[in-house]
């Protein structure tokens, strides 16, 4: 939450070439319902199992089209994800951020389910950054979206072609 993963990954795909798919769209596409609305009605859980299943459906996607996959903030702190990535052999990409200005960006942003007070939003960074620190790759964000694409294209994980797909995945919020 808050370390540039739609625009970055937009503004990668883009120079890529590639399909860009933003996981938490896919998701308030597919239940008619933003993310705090589908946490306040049917729960953490049951997003998890709809995060993990159109996750799979993602990927499937994903081996036959280059694609940018933008995970939303929880997604790789599920033991199933990452072990589909895994599976798989994608390259995770860290969108690193300090977090305290991962948390300056997220005051001003609506509709976060667990974004609830300062308290929690470090908690919650706090459980999810041993599961980020697993990445593949580590990107800072915290600089302008050009500067972290920039960065990423020079680890040489990604480059204009059909045969490989890059995750970008958020820093913890």
């Amino acid at each position: 939450m808050g370390s540039g993963k739609t625009t970055v990954g937009t503004l990668l795909a883009r120079h890529l070439g590639w399909r860009f798919v933003d996981l938490d769209a896919l998701i308030e596409t597919t239940s008619g319902l933003n993310i705090k609305e589908f946490f306040e009605r049917f729960g953490e859980p049951e997003f998890r199992k709809l995060e993990n299943r159109l996750l799979q459906a993602a990927m499937r996607q994903a081996a036959a089209e280059p694609t940018v996959l933008a995970l939303g903030g929880g997604t790789f702190a599920q033991p199933e994800n990452a072990e589909l990535f895994a599976a798989a052999g994608v390259q995770v990409v860290w969108l690193d951020c300090p977090v305290r200005l991962l948390f300056s960006r997220c005051m001003t942003m609506a509709g976060r389910p667990l974004f609830k007070s300062e308290e929690q939003f470090f908690a919650l960074y706090g459980q999810r950054l041993p599961f980020y620190q697993r990445a593949h790759f580590r990107v800072d964000s915290s600089a302008q979206p050009a500067a972290v694409v920039a960065e990423i294209l020079r680890l040489g994980i990604a480059a204009p072609s059909r045969d490989s797909h890059l995750i970008v995945e958020p820093r913890p919020s």
